[in-house]
Order: C-alpha cells, then sequence, then structure tokens
C-alpha cells in the first residue's frame, strides 16, 4: 500500500510539473506562490498519510540548512521525519511573497522562486 501511494503521489508531482511548464512553453510558469502552496499541501497531505522518511534516507537528495542541524542531532529517526518545512518561515514567504528573500540551499521554497546562487 505504501508503494501504491509513493507512486500516486510522484504521479501527482509529475502533473503539477507538467501543468507549471505549460502546454509547450504556450503558457507562462505558474507564480512561485502559487507553487509553494501547492508543495505545502502536498507535503502535508504526504505527512497524515503516514511518517515522511526519515533525513537519514532522504540525505543524498540534499538537505536544508536546519534539515542538516536535525540530521546531525542526536535524536530518534521518528523526530527525523517531521515535516521541517511546516516550521520554517521559507515556507511562509514563499507562500506570500513572489521573489521573496530566500537562498537557503537544497530548499524547494528557493527553487520555485527561481533564483540560483552560487552557494546552491
Amino acid at each position: 500500500m505504501e508503494n501504491m501511494n509513493r507512486h500516486r503521489d510522484e504521479l501527482f508531482m509529475e502533473w503539477i510539473a507538467a501543468a507549471t511548464r505549460g502546454a509547450e512553453g504556450l503558457r507562462e510558469s505558474a507564480p512561485s506562490r502559487l507553487k509553494s502552496r501547492i508543495y505545502s499541501a502536498m507535503m502535508e497531505a504526504q505527512a497524515q498519510s503516514g511518517p515522511l522518511l526519515s533525513l537519514t534516507e532522504i540525505k543524498a537528495g540534499g538537505l536544508c540548512v536546519f534539515e542538516t542541524l536535525v540530521e546531525c542531532s542526536p535524536v530518534s529517526e521518528s523526530v527525523k521525519s517531521v515535516n521541517f518545512c511546516h516550521y520554517c518561515h521559507a515556507r511562509i514567504m514563499g507562500e506570500k511573497w513572489e521573489n521573496a528573500p530566500i537562498y537557503w540551499s537544497h530548499c524547494p521554497y528557493t527553487r520555485f522562486q527561481q533564483r540560483h546562487p552560487k552557494t546552491m
């Protein structure tokens, strides 16, 4: 069942990505605020269906600065499975502002702002 849910979530993310790219480039990309709100809603829905992967399991993809701090802290794997984006100021700024001043490495809300600083 877990694999089915993960597959469904992956298909939904692909659909969202395709929708934000537009039909063959004819439409503009979705506003970063909308992308941020959609991502937040999806993370909340995924967290409600069960625990998220722990930071130890997702480390290969890169962790944001806050996740890195928690990952190296002496806490249980269940604590490392919390939706840290829910508590992060980057989520709030990303959902409220276009061109929000967010520059954290490996932060999805930074990617939605379409900034590519050298530190990323």
